[in-house]
């Protein structure tokens, strides 16, 4: 007999040599039901993997992360033996799993469409239908090129003879054999629920100069109502995709003379600027000072701050005066050298400096998307300088400051610190002291959070906040990044208190994140319509007729005045037709006018969402509006 542990602590006596999937069947016969893959110290492994004395086990269901993975990865496999089937000269690339689904990269006989789609999903249909067992084995390296080549696989081949094992993998699943390390469900008809979803090209391994392959995206869940779920929030993101709904707002655009580049339209800027104007008003409320640094900078500056090495490939460069320049990707080496220009005393600390930065990064055309993965974008960066045993202090703070703005926009979220990546700057003792002040501040906030481990920066672990919006995706948006290299590298230093110089700890902070990108998440959690203090347009005036387009006139004038962004619809189209018009282009308010309103100096009030508000005086009107802006109210009273 053996002993293996169980993540609350507790052992569980098995016979020796059992399996995972006979753990899971003896903790709980629903378990062992639900069971797709288990956790066996720490990797992730098929249920049929046997056990040794003191292994740490957790076994992953659905609702896991690792669970979803080892699920979607055996379901891209199904894919795969369904288009063997279906286009058998078709050579298979890579199809792993990602969030909320999988692809396969093949090279296919001819291009595929969606039109193609029914007859593989039949398919694979039938390859669950039969529960075929997903089986491991191993080959040697000889072994598994000679597999491959005789089968004209030449990307699996090409993928073998890069790896520098000596034993490969590969999984089998009735007549389909695939290069893969795993894991596996134990077979097919654990999926009982999948849909492909499009077809897209990608260049293979990701290199332009490369075969153009065809990648095909799919889902699957454990139920047919999870999968209807999923599709149905599906087709509400089409709705919301900003690029749609930027083009029909009139907000952005972009244009083949700067790929990944955007250009913001007026009623756009509105949105940016009103949320950079609060994000000013709520700095200065917090004691932050403003910076602007140049957006060229020596390429010295970059080799003494790390970038050219972890870097550079992301970078522009340029050249002026014979000297080798770079265009900064991240704003941190420009507040160092701020820093720098003076000599600073400890009772200045905490020194919070903020900062609307542009960066250029280099992204592969492949992966530029609306304005959520662009080339050029504004950071709102903050560095804040302070003494160590200011850490908590500061960190608590910008975790509220994230938590108010947030709120502000009624937007949710969850935690995660990040921990040392494989690639990266400074001593382990220094890592160990960053990443336990994170934690600390974590904890004394109560704040709930997951580990990520390997994913901080290069300089420092950080904690990030996952923005979930109304669709309950996810987006990587404010983070708290603290940092001893930085400063060590820049020899920044303050005078203490015993009237020596000592070495400031600073923090990198964002939370917008790349503006324009959390421009784009804002357009799809509230479809474009956006809450008034927001809106590019806050009010349409609209006679019911030509008569009245002077009272029209004057009720815009009195809204502009006032501060508020008006315009009138002065055209010929019907009052319907513009009420219609105003609603398509969410404007929130609209105040028609016609005889009664202008003999009693007031306006009919509709909202795009709670129609008819009813006759309001203009004053009265104008009182609603104000209150709406000031409070930021995300929906008015009816």
């Amino acid at each position: 007999m053996m002993n293996v542990y169980l993540p609350d602590g507790s052992a569980r006596e098995m016979q020796d040599g059992a399996t995972a999937l006979e753990l899971a069947e003896q903790i709980g016969r629903r378990l062992a039901k639900d069971a797709v893959g288990a956790m066996i110290n720490d990797e992730v492994r098929d249920l049929a993997t046997p056990l040794k004395e003191g292994d740490r086990v957790a076994i992953l269901t659905f609702a896991t992360r690792e669970g979803q993975d080892v699920f979607r990865h055996s379901a891209s496999h199904v894919m795969a033996t369904a288009i063997m089937r279906v286009f058998p000269e078709t050579k298979l690339a890579i199809g792993p799993s990602i969030e909320d689904g999988f692809y396969y990269d093949i090279d296919a006989p001819r291009p595929l469409t969606e039109e193609d789609f029914a007859a593989v999903e039949a398919e694979m249909a039938k390859i669950v239908a039969a529960d075929v067992p997903f089986v491991r084995r191993d080959a040697p390296k000889a072994e598994a090129e000679r597999f491959f080549s005789e089968r004209g696989e030449t990307y699996k081949l090409e993928l073998i003879r890069d790896l520098s094992d000596g034993t490969i993998t590969f999984y089998e699943n009735g007549e389909f054999t695939d290069l893969c390390r795993g894991p596996h469900l134990p077979s097919t008809g654990r999926i009982k629920a999948f849909k492909l979803l499009s077809v897209a090209g990608a260049y293979w391994r990701g290199d332009e100069k490369r075969p153009m392959l065809q990648r095909i995206y799919g889902t699957a869940f454990p139920s047919q109502k999870e999968l209807d779920e999923y599709l149905r929030l599906r087709a509400e993101a089409e709705k919301r995709d900003h690029r749609k709904l930027g083009k029909q707002l009139d907000l952005f655009s972009f244009h083949e003379a700067g790929p990944g580049f955007p250009f913001f339209h007026p009623k756009g800027m509105v949105v940016l600027n009103t949320l950079l104007d609060f994000w000013r008003a709520e700095h200065r409320k917090r004691g932050y000072g403003e910076l602007r640094t140049p957006i060229i900078l020596d390429r010295g500056l970059w080799e003494q701050s790390g970038h050219w090495d972890h870097y550079r490939e992301n970078m522009y460069f340029t050249k002026i005066d014979e000297r080798d320049f770079a265009v900064k990707p991240m704003n941190c080496p420009g507040g160092m050298l701020v820093f720098k220009s003076g000599l600073h005393s400890y009772r200045e600390l905490p020194l919070r400096f903020a900062e609307l930065g542009t960066v250029h990064r280099h992204e592969k055309s492949g992966v530029l998307h609306g304005l959520t993965r662009v080339r050029m974008f504004t950071q709102d960066d903050a560095h804040i300088f302070m003494t160590p045993d200011q850490i908590q202090d500061e960190v608590m703070g910008v975790i509220d400051f994230v938590d108010y703005v947030y709120s502000m926009l009624g937007l949710e979220y969850a935690v995660e610190l990040s921990t040392r990546p494989e690639k990266s700057i400074g001593s382990d003792e220094m890592w160990e002291r960053a990443t336990a002040a994170l934690r600390q501040s974590l904890e004394a906030k109560g704040m709930v959070f997951k580990v990520n481990e390997g994913d901080g920066a290069f300089y420092g672990p950080k904690i990030d906040f996952h923005v979930r919006d109304c669709l309950k995706r996810s987006w990587q948006c404010a983070t708290i990044q603290l940092d001893f290299a930085m400063p060590e590298k820049f020899d920044l230093e303050y005078m203490g208190p015993d009237g020596e110089r000592h070495r400031p700890v600073m923090i990198h902070r964002v939370i917008y994140g790349a503006i324009e990108r959390f421009f784009g998440i804002l357009i799809e959690h509230f479809a474009g319509a956006f809450p008034l203090w927001l809106a590019p347009v806050q009010v349409m005036v609209i006679p019911v007729a030509d008569a009245y387009a002077d009272y029209a006139k004057s009720v815009r004038d009195r809204l502009l005045a006032a501060g508020f962004r008006a315009e009138a619809d002065l055209g010929s189209d019907t009052m319907k037709y513009k009420i219609r018009n105003a609603q398509t282009h969410q404007i929130p308010y609209m105040a028609v006018v016609g005889e009664r309103e202008q003999e009693n100096g007031a306006v009919a009030v509709r909202h795009r969402r709670l129609a008819d508000l009813g006759a309001m005086s203009f004053d009265a009107f104008q009182a609603k509006l104000a209150d709406e802006v000031a409070t930021k109210a995300l929906e008015p009273q009816p």
